[in-house]
């Protein structure tokens, strides 16, 4: 009765606590900004099983993949045994023998689980102070955490198995249990009722301390995880858009919605992200949910070459500055040293938040679902538009933008000449039209969105020029725009420049697509890509967008071009971000290459997926580098080791960047750079 009593104190005085935790962390949660994240709930469920349950994303790095996944689902096996052992707190010698020989099947498996973990966090904790690596190596407080984390595990899996043992001593014990039956035989040999207590109310209290260590500990991902998976918008949103600004509109009081901003009369106190109030509840969940694996770390571009940006610090900075606001906020304490701060400076330093490439790569390869860029990208709005605190690249690219409407310094009007040029080295006989002329996009076949970079840079307007060339080969009916063509608001976007992005460039092209009656779009740029196909329809645009490597492959694939073989060149190729980890368009560059070549692709180690930057992104195509070694160099040493002749790209950003790191490498002679375009029409049967 004792033991019953004692034990029922302990129960409900842990379970207390624990509740009183999770509602202090549901109120924390509540300073953020609404989102509604319950739609499509089938296919949340769906991701919730793929990625949370059977851990698809741990193992894209194998070995630490295979730990982890021992430890979770050992963890899960011995649920059982909790709740058995809870039960029999209260019930005096309970147990779920009376399954019968199911028992036995549970008892073997918890037995063989228990073993198994214990091996697997021994081995863990190990890992942590010796050959630990680089990515797992942190500041002396989270180690610890980690540590007491482990050693909780441990002592929860050695106070089950020395308590099986005590029973089958005891002649108490049903089902089968090897390993424990080994300990009873080989190790403690002797019955005790007084160990077994000591067992039992070890086991216990270990267990729900560690469940009471978790909401103050990085580890409370072992229970937010699954809900933040589920609450993710993996397959359910595209990938990596950037959500426009939303306010309240008060048109229907009765039912207040939410409706896109409008910069000329809306008043709004507030842009961005400064503090964590300014964030959504989705933000603030994912700081809490940081297993501070360090995997976005390992595959940042920036951290790689020495950069202040850690994405993983990035995330646990929301989670501590949630930890000492949240309360104050929660309590309504009006006066504070810690209100006086904020999130960006006082926590993240706008160094950081600047070298940012917006690679998406810390998205890719986060096994918990966690969004660092939704969180760079607000506090950059901030710093943008609030403090106007930027690099001074970023104030040159911003009067270009508003003076050429495109980040390059060249008027509007020589978006025109490569469209002389091309139309003079044909004679005049092209399929080419210029819209202006034309007065609407209904009887072509697509409207080919040239770009800034097509249009202005040198070098990339022999790719608009070979891209034109095979669209006039294949028969296709094409349109341009000209000098009616803008930047679509891409890097403006990125660098935090929503009111830009907005009113100077998104609103007038989606204008002029409905002036024009355009529908099809090919480009080749990536940034443009993404832009037009998944951001723009966030402002009512209806578009049919395709990358230009998806359109050459189409044109290969159906007979309206032929291709030779070419047999000299080795080649490789660069993924591009937006093109890959952003859009998933990973094999139709390939299948490009690979209709010329009879040696196909020598893939550099990263690539697809876990393709590393060229450095560009995020608006740094037009930013030095002041720190560390050069994102593009770091990449362009990674193409030249796989021996290839010629890196093949589908991104004017990355020919850019990957051609400066050949000059660089003093490689220019032995190395090329080309797009996919310019390959196919240097290797096009006449």
């Amino acid at each position: 009765m004792l033991k019953t009593l004692l034990f029922s104190v302990l129960f409900l005085s842990a379970v207390g606590f624990f509740i009183y935790s999770v509602l202090n962390f549901l109120k924390f949660l509540k300073i953020g900004k609404p989102e509604f994240r319950l739609n499509n709930i089938g296919q949340r469920i769906a991701n919730t099983l793929k990625i949370a349950i059977f851990q698809a994303k741990l193992f894209r790095q194998k070995f630490a993949g295979f730990l982890h996944i021992i430890i979770f689902w050992g963890f899960l096996s011995l649920l059982i045994v909790v709740i058995e052992g809870f039960i029999e707190g209260f019930v005096h010698g309970f147990s779920f023998s009376f399954l019968g020989k199911f028992y036995s099947v549970i008892t073997f498996t918890q037995d063989f689980s228990g073993l198994l973990v214990l091996v697997t966090v021994i081995f863990s904790l190990f890992r942590r102070y010796i050959g630990t690596p680089k990515r797992l190596q942190a500041e002396s407080s989270s180690r610890l955490d980690a540590s007491i984390i482990l050693v909780m595990i441990s002592f929860v899996m050695i106070t089950m198995l020395g308590a099986n043992a005590e029973r089958i001593l005891l002649g108490n014990s049903a089902g089968f249990r090897p390993v424990s039956q080994f300990i009873a035989d080989n190790i403690l040999t002797t019955p005790s009722n007084t160990l077994y207590e000591v067992f039992f109310w070890g086991h216990n209290i270990i267990v729900l301390a560690f469940l009471n260590y978790l909401p103050y500990s990085k580890h409370f991902h072992v229970l937010s995880s699954v809900v933040n998976t589920f609450l993710s918008n993996y397959k359910i949103d595209t990938k990596n858009v950037i959500k426009p600004i939303m306010v309240e509109d008060k048109t229907d009081e009765a039912n207040p919605k939410k409706r896109l901003i409008d910069f000329m009369n809306d008043e709004v106190p507030q842009l961005g992200a400064r503090d964590i109030e300014d964030l959504s509840w989705k933000n603030i969940l994912d700081g809490y949910t940081c297993t501070e694996c360090g995997r976005c770390t390992e595959v940042c571009p920036a951290n790689s070459t020495g950069k202040l940006l850690n994405p993983k610090n990035i995330v646990k900075q929301v989670r501590k500055r949630t930890m000492d606001k949240g309360p104050l906020v929660v309590k309504k304490v009006e006066a504070d040293p810690i209100l006086e701060k904020a999130l960006v400076h006082d926590y993240i330093s706008q160094e950081e938040l600047w070298a940012c490439t917006t690679c998406a790569a810390c998205v890719e390869e986060c096994p918990v679902m966690i969004d660092h860029l939704s969180t760079i990208i607000e506090l950059r709005r901030n710093l943008n538009m609030m403090e106007s605190s930027f690099p001074n690249e970023v104030a040159t690219v911003q009067r270009n933008l508003e003076n050429n409407e495109s980040p390059w310094a060249f008027p509007a009007d020589m978006r025109n000449d490569w469209i002389e040029e091309f139309v003079n080295e044909n004679n005049g006989e092209t399929n080419l039209k210029k819209l202006s002329n034309e007065g609407t996009a209904e009887n072509l076949d697509v409207v080919f969105w040239v770009g800034c970079a097509g249009a202005f840079d040198n070098r990339y307007k022999t790719v608009t020029k070979s891209f034109a060339g095979i669209l006039n080969k294949a028969g296709i009916k094409f349109g341009v725009l000209g000098s009616e063509e803008r930047c679509t608001g891409d890097t403006a976007r990125r660098l935090g420049n929503e009111f830009a992005a907005v009113e100077q460039f998104i609103k007038p092209n989606i204008e002029t697509f409905k002036q024009y009656n355009i529908k099809k779009i090919v480009t080749m740029c990536p940034h443009c890509f993404h832009s037009l196909k998944n951001e723009y329809p966030q402002f009512g645009a209806e578009l049919e967008v395709k990358h230009h490597t998806e359109f050459i492959d189409e044109l290969i694939s159906t007979g309206k071009i032929a291709t030779q073989k070419e047999a000299k060149s080795k080649f490789t190729y660069h993924d591009s971000c937006y093109l890959g980890r952003y859009n998933e368009v990973y094999e139709a560059p390939r299948k490009a290459i690979n209709s010329i070549s009879d040696s196909g692709i020598k893939e550099m180690k990263r690539s697809k997926s876990k393709g590393f930057c060229c450095g560009a992104g995020g608006g740094r195509m037009f930013m030095e580098e002041t720190e560390g070694k050069r994102v593009n160099e770091e990449r362009t040493e990674e193409a030249l080791s796989t021996g290839a002749d010629v890196i093949a790209s589908a991104c004017p950003f990355c020919m850019t960047m990957l051609t400066d790191g050949i000059k660089a490498k003093e490689k220019t002679e032995e190395v090329k750079v080309k797009d996919i375009a310019e390959i196919i029409w240097e290797n096009i049967k006449e």
